[in-house]
This record gives structure tokens, C-alpha cells and sequence, in this order.
């Protein structure tokens, strides 16, 4: 036994009394994915770094996928905590205005829970649970409300729905992965210009939809809050 290794029977205990050890597993899994990343996760050391027995995860999590689900609905909760506080302060009467609300709240998830993005964006790691589905489907309606919205007041420069939210969807993801993967300074942009520069791909995506890009108040896409 080293001197990082815990009895099995002291620290669960206490873990236990307390009652928080599903929480102390998904923290340990989200701290441990910071340092190795997501795929190198197991429940042994997530165990050991929780200071639990290695067979305490399994009253939980019988698997790593479901363990990493668990993370991935924390993730998705604390996306759309980000999507909804975001609308909340935008303009509610410009459809635009929201859609670009949605797209900001997904880059400030990101910034500030890249592992908690890791995890929710990658679906190998994942069973896509009821959870899932119904909180990615409540975000994916808000963008295609808003944009339909704007379609229907003439708003925008074409009516493709489809083509708009795939466009969306990529170009926001995109930047979300360059991100994270620290491509960033690969195209020239330093650590203290990345939010100024995730903002500027979508402020000019956003004016590229808008038939008067100037009619819009855009200032709902900065992500330094």
C-alpha cells in the first residue's frame, strides 16, 4: 500500500455519513479528467482520488459510461443554466438578439467547464440518457424558435432553418473545440485574446444572417462578464 492509498474501511465511512458520495465520485471523475483526460478515466482511481474503497463507485456507477453520463447531465445543466441567464438579460423582443443570447451562453459554458465539455461532447464516453436528450432538445427549440422568429419577421437573409441552426451548430462547437483542445494559439491568438476573439466568430456569424446587422444589439454576445 502506498502512501496515497486509503483502508477500505476508513475514509468510505465517513464519506457515507456524510451522504454526499455520488457528488464526491462525479467531482473526483471531473478532477481526474482534468489532469488525463476523460478516455484515461477509471473507476479504480476515480475511487482512490474520492478517498473510497475501489468497489464503493459500483453502488452508484456499474460502469464508466454511467459515471461519465452523470457528469455529462451535471455538464448539460450547467449549459443551460448559462443559455437561460444569458436570455434572461437579452432583449426579449428581437428574436435575433435571443439567438445570439444562446449562442454566448454556450461559449461561457465552455470557458468555464472545458472538462465538463469534454465529457458532454464526446459520445463514446456516454449513454445518451432521457436526461440528455431532453435538455439538449429544450436547447436546440430555443435557437430554432429564435430563428424562426427572426424568419418571420423578416429578419434574416434566407429562410433555410435547417442550414442556419447546422451552421450554428458547427461554427459554435467548432470554436468551443478549438478551445479546448488549445488550437488557439496555433492561429495566432494568446491566452488574453481568446473570449475577445470566440465573441468576434460569432458576432460576424450573427451579422452575416442579419439583413441589418447594425439593427441588432449585438453587445449580448460579449463573454466577459
Amino acid at each position: 500500500m502506498t502512501s496515497t492509498d486509503h483502508p477500505a474501511s476508513a475514509q468510505p465511512r465517513a464519506t457515507y455519513h456524510h451522504g454526499r458520495l455520488r457528488e464526491a465520485l462525479i467531482e473526483a471523475t471531473v478532477s481526474l479528467a482534468q489532469e488525463i483526460g476523460p478516455e484515461q478515466v477509471s473507476l479504480r482511481e476515480v475511487a482512490r482520488r474520492a478517498g473510497v474503497s475501489p468497489g464503493a463507485p459500483f453502488r452508484h456507477f456499474p460502469t464508466k459510461a454511467t459515471l461519465m453520463t452523470a457528469v455529462a447531465e451535471e455538464a448539460i445543466g450547467r449549459m443551460r443554466a448559462e443559455i437561460n441567464e444569458a436570455l434572461y438579460a437579452a432583449a426579449q423582443e428581437d428574436p435575433l438578439v435571443r439567438f445570439s443570447a444562446i449562442a454566448a451562453g454556450y461559449l461561457r459554458f465552455v470557458l468555464r467547464n472545458p472538462t465538463h465539455f469534454r465529457i458532454l461532447s464526446d459520445r463514446r464516453l456516454l449513454e445518451w440518457s432521457e436526461t440528455l436528450k431532453t435538455e439538449s432538445a429544450a436547447a436546440q427549440a430555443q435557437m430554432s424558435d429564435a430563428l424562426s422568429e427572426a424568419i418571420a419577421k423578416g429578419l434574416l437573409r434566407h429562410d433555410d432553418l435547417r442550414g442556419m441552426l447546422l451552421d450554428a451548430r458547427a461554427i459554435s462547437y467548432g470554436v468551443a473545440r478549438t478551445f479546448v483542445d488549445g488550437q488557439m494559439l496555433t492561429w495566432g491568438v494568446t491566452d488574453q485574446e481568446v473570449e475577445a476573439e470566440m465573441e468576434a466568430v460569432l458576432r460576424r456569424f450573427v451579422q452575416s444572417l442579419a439583413i441589418e446587422p447594425g439593427a441588432h444589439d449585438l453587445s449580448v454576445l460579449s463573454l466577459t462578464r
